[in-house]
């Protein structure tokens, strides 16, 4: 009954909301498209996703979130942008060197889709602060590079009910799944614990420059098929990619 509640709720308020003129133009052909039409863009209009971690993979799918039209973006990172960030993390340039990321991520999605907002976290997602800030928002985006972020967010996504959209990227290949969402798999059942001899607060590794626009943007995919409720979102499912050979592979985890 509860959630029979929320969805008369959310149509109810999609009912109330309208795009604007200039969403319209924006967002045309995104509307054309079957599925998505007026209806999917008023729930993307109205849906709100947290991404953790603003650097490699958080950049590629902040840009294509807000330039999709996701309403409401939050934002956590604690770090300032670095020389070597910019080899693969498009959001930031050489002028914004030693600048909280989250700041210039902010001011750089709202010049790419003003109708879109969004919220910024100066912190590093931990036990204390993770319940606050994930019950704001309908999806968490794990954009994270270690284990121990990626088990508290798993571990909050749980309690809290909340699809989390994983990303990993390593040297020349990555992977995509979406965990938690409608009683499918969680982090857990892919990685019970850490691989062997793999540091749990992870360590600096090559990544090949485009490698996380390709996972990014998958992971922007998925978030948006979540939200408006079209095709297949990789539940139950492990998207692996190898840039070396240009394979993808997808492994069902059940």
């Amino acid at each position: 009954m509860e959630r029979l509640g929320q969805l008369f709720a959310i149509t109810k308020n999609l009912n109330k909301m309208q795009l604007k003129d200039i969403e319209r133009d924006r967002y045309q052909r995104q509307l054309m498209l079957p599925g998505i039409g007026e209806k999917g863009q008023l729930k993307l209009k109205k849906a709100r996703v947290l991404i953790v971690g603003v650097g490699g993979l958080g950049s590629p799918v902040a840009a294509y979130l807000c330039a999709a039209g996701v309403g409401v973006l939050g934002l956590v990172d604690d770090d300032v942008v670095a020389e070597s960030n910019l080899q693969r993390q498009i959001l930031y340039n050489s002028k914004v060197v030693g600048k909280l990321k989250v700041h210039h991520a902010q001011e750089v999605l709202q010049t790419l889709n003003p109708e879109v907002e969004t919220e910024v976290f100066e912190e590093r997602i931990s036990a204390q602060n993770a319940e606050a800030i994930f019950q704001k928002f309908d999806v968490i985006v794990d954009a994270t590079d270690n284990f121990r972020s990626r088990y508290l967010i798993s571990q909050f996504c749980q309690q809290l009910n909340k699809p989390m959209v994983h990303g990993s990227i390593e040297e020349f290949s990555g992977m995509v799944s979406v965990f938690n969402y409608m009683g499918g798999p969680v982090y857990e059942d892919l990685f019970p614990e850490p691989p062997q001899n793999t540091p749990i607060d992870g360590e600096p590794k090559g990544v090949f420059g485009a490698l996380p626009g390709i996972i990014g943007s998958l992971q922007s995919m998925e978030v948006l098929k979540i939200l408006v409720g079209v095709g297949e979102p990789l539940s139950g499912k492990l998207l692996n990619y190898d840039a070396l050979t240009g394979r993808f592979n997808t492994l069902n985890m059940i």
